[in-house]
């Protein structure tokens, strides 16, 4: 039996929603800590935080928004390559739903932050002095949880990956770096587990490029080109079972 191909609507449901992801993903995990976060300096860091609460509290929000646009996202995706292979789209959902519950539970750091920063006013002078130290343990703790997280953000591009190479609709070298995305996530994780400082190296940026290239990739191929809608114009996979 013929395979029935998504339509355009899909595609672009798809992109729109990968869009969401990649922009509140690079304003929180990226645009935030560029302007809060001051190295290992932990006044600094606090006196910044201080002094720019609204965009720590927006930071939060667009984590959110990134998460809930990123628990939607893979359903939209499976919809439009479940015809290719439904058991590597099953997978792809799993791996990127995991990571859902778990960013959500480590976003509790960053409410801890909150909470501290709410009680600033009424705390002892002693208090207040170890008040940088702790909020900067509450960060390294949403760092490390983000670490965690992201064998899942990775694990899930493969199977993505492979989706998108064999799908005849969607550009063969974007499922390529997605594949090779998923083994840059496990690579940096590998690299922070086991050597203290892997990250003040400067690899991890190098090695997570193929990631960034096709995550990106894809997001604008989905939301402006899409897919075409004639199953003569693409190669015809029967479903797997």
């Amino acid at each position: 039996m013929q395979a029935m191909y998504p339509n355009k609507q899909t595609a672009r449901i798809a992109g729109a929603l990968y869009l969401i992801v990649v922009l509140t993903g690079i304003f929180n995990l990226m645009y935030v800590p560029s302007k809060l976060i001051a190295g290992d300096d932990a006044t600094a860091t606090f006196n910044n935080i201080v002094a720019a609460q609204p965009l720590f509290r927006f930071g939060i929000l667009s984590a959110v928004v990134c998460y809930i646009a990123f628990l939607l996202l893979p359903m939209a995706l499976y919809e439009l390559l479940k015809t290719v292979d439904k058991k590597y789209a099953v997978l792809m959902v799993v791996f990127a739903m995991v990571s859902v519950p778990l960013s959500f539970a480590n976003l509790q750091h960053k409410y801890a932050i909150l909470d501290m920063l709410e009680q600033f006013n009424t705390l002892s002078s002693t208090d207040l002095k170890n008040l940088p130290a702790e909020i900067m343990q509450q960060l390294n703790a949403y760092r490390m949880g983000n670490q965690v997280v992201s064998i899942f953000w990775g694990l899930w591009l493969l199977p993505f990956g492979i989706l998108v190479y064999r799908s005849g609709f969607l550009p063969k070298i974007l499922g390529i770096l997605l594949m090779a995305g998923c083994f840059g996530y496990l690579i940096n994780f590998t690299g922070n587990l086991l050597f203290p400082y892997y990250e003040k190296m400067g690899v991890g940026s190098f090695i997570s490029l193929p990631a960034s290239l096709g995550e990106i990739g894809i997001c604008l191929w989905l939301l402006v080109k899409g897919i075409k809608n004639s199953p003569a114009s693409a190669s015809v996979h029967p479903q797997r079972t």
